[in-house]
């Protein structure tokens, strides 16, 4: 790969900052020219000469990039043939410094002009990208309080992070797909092409695809305050029913074994309780009532609080954890920490919520995470990347030929109490569903006990 000389970066980089591209745009810029310069490099162009960059445009689209990042790549070569300057057909060699004495201002002359041609004037082609310019410039802006708006209707409905998250991520797909349209001129067009896109040629699952639709809902009429309207021509997809695997006993006691602590109380939690990943990590130390054998589920998918029977079997474990999270509080008391991460205004409403015991994580994190706002550290629970982690190493270890997740257990958690004769009602209030069709699905995981179960010819 060719390398860019560090004055031309410097000056790159400067013409970047003149046209307010965003900082974390900077970098493509550059490998957008680095690609370029190996390209005329390779294939014998010219890198001064305008006629290179419709090649090279082709050559990005040969290798699948997408019109948005053509876009953004033809932006930098453009910005590129500002810094140079060089009228088409001019040798490639640095032209010669005027003398300080006699050293004049003037005008830079344009690579489309005729020879002859005494004074420069903007060319059709520099007034297009001029106004195309500033246009992308009013559109950035308008995006960017989009954005704003978006994140802040989520909040105002007291929405999980996690929607804001992949609601972003859809409508900022959008904007690379309507190629940095105005939101203000979208409209219900631009939708059904996004979407048909995502189906036909990037080939997303049934469930993002519906996502996507959701997220655009959303956007249409909490933020833009459009009415979204009928798509016509896109069809909903309709998710297929899908079986979720399910372990036995024996095969979550071999993972259990495998794990070191403190995941294996994790994933004790998980089976014994039902609960989901997050659900599990986001529990207090107030949340365990170990005198009624009880463990409260605050605020859990939907916002929903439910309380779920603690195992019998491993609260002496436990209470010894419970007895090593005090000591670790203890210690950071001793170091003047902030406390543990509250949530929403609580720790105004109570001042010292965050260093009382009963408001640390049940599963800490291992070490304090630094606020730069503030200038404190405070803890927060275990990352849920690292429980995935250790589930995955022990499943290896086990040698379990199953697609095991940490949702896996919740799933075993349903099936076994179904397997055993629960009501389907009880288990629905254990999962924390809405809907009953929702808890049915785990009656296909289990073998029917009734007297007409179903039989291979085979076996007759």
């Amino acid at each position: 790969m060719k390398q860019i000389p560090e004055a031309l970066i410097s000056k790159f980089k400067t013409l970047l900052i003149k046209n307010e591209i965003p900082q974390g745009s900077h970098g493509y810029y550059l490998k957008w020219l680095r690609y370029y310069l190996d390209f005329c490099s390779k294939y014998h162009h010219k890198e001064y000469d305008p006629k290179s960059l419709p090649d090279f445009i082709n050559k990005l689209k040969e290798k699948k990039q997408t019109a948005a990042q053509q876009q953004q790549a033809a932006e930098a070569v453009n910005m590129y043939y500002g810094i140079i300057h060089r009228p088409s057909g001019s040798p490639q060699k640095e032209p010669a410094r005027p003398s300080r004495k006699k050293m004049e201002v003037k005008e830079p002359p344009d690579m489309f002009q005729k020879s002859g041609q005494a004074k420069w004037r903007p060319s059709p082609s520099n007034l297009d990208r001029e106004i195309k310019a500033v246009v992308q410039k009013d559109a950035r802006q308008c995006w960017s309080t989009a954005f704003e708006n978006l994140a802040n209707e989520i909040k105002i409905r007291h929405y999980s992070p996690k929607t804001l998250k992949s609601y972003s991520t859809w409508v900022r797909k959008l904007y690379y797909h309507c190629k940095a349209k105005d939101p203000k001129n979208l409209t219900t067009r631009d939708v059904k092409e996004f979407l048909t896109d995502l189906a036909v040629r990037q080939k997303v699952s049934a469930s993002s695809q519906n996502q996507a639709f959701n997220a655009l809902l959303f956007f249409f009429r909490h933020v833009l305050d459009k009415e979204f309207g009928k798509v016509d021509g896109v069809v909903r997809a309709k998710r297929r029913p899908y079986i979720p695997v399910v372990l036995t006993r024996e095969e979550i006691d071999s993972i259990v074994a495998n794990l070191k602590y403190p995941y294996n109380l994790v994933v004790q939690l998980l089976y014994g309780c039902g609960l989901r990943l997050s659900e599990c990590l986001n529990q207090r130390v107030n949340s365990f009532n170990f005198d009624f054998g009880i463990l409260t589920v605050h605020d859990g998918k939907g916002k929903k609080d439910r309380t779920v029977p603690l195992p019998q079997i491993i609260i002496p474990e436990l209470k010894a954890h419970l007895e090593r999270v005090k000591a670790l509080h203890d210690r950071d008391l001793d170091d003047r920490y902030a406390g543990a991460f509250m949530f929403d205004l609580i720790e105004k409403k109570y001042k010292n919520s965050a260093k009382e015991f009963i408001w640390q994580w049940f599963f800490p994190a291992k070490i304090l995470t630094f606020v730069p706002e503030t200038n404190e550290y405070r803890r927060y629970h275990l990352h849920e990347r690292h429980v995935q982690k250790a589930i995955k190493r022990a499943v290896k270890k086990t040698k379990i030929y199953k697609r095991v997740t940490s949702h896996t257990f919740r799933h075993s958690f349903a099936s076994h109490l179904l397997q055993a004769n629960y009501d389907i009602r009880t288990i629905q209030e254990l999962l924390g569903h809405s809907d009953v069709r929702t808890t049915m699905i785990y009656t296909h995981t289990i073998k029917s006990q009734t007297i007409k179960e179903a039989k291979s010819p085979l076996d007759f």
